[in-house]
């Protein structure tokens, strides 16, 4: 079974997703950003992130990766999560993304 696959805004995102991505990406996302053409035609950037149902793109500048993390207390000064961050929830079914008004598969 192919994975559904979603393009959303970071803002957008379930907090139990933000945080599951935050760990997946200790260091910041600016790194990490894809570039792809979505169904506009316009070249858009965005983090993947995938969970056991969902394929993420969550669309985002270089700019707005940077202003991100910088906003986040759970970064450090240097752009790294804090040691004493965790993902204390069970997510276990939480893939079930339910908000469709910001969501568009590509």
């Amino acid at each position: 079974m192919d994975k559904k696959r979603i393009v959303k805004d970071y803002e957008h995102l379930p907090e139990e997703i933000i945080e599951r991505v935050k760990a997946e990406y200790p260091y910041g996302f600016e790194d990490n950003l894809i570039t792809f053409t979505n169904r506009e035609g316009k070249r858009v950037s965005a983090l993947p992130f995938e969970t056991e149902e969902i394929y993420y793109l969550i669309r985002m500048t270089v700019l707005e990766a940077r202003q991100i993390i910088e906003d986040d207390d759970d970064y450090d000064d240097d752009g790294t999560l804090r040691s004493d961050f965790s993902v204390d929830r069970d997510f276990e079914g939480d893939d079930d993304e339910k908000d469709t008004d910001n969501n568009s598969s590509y």
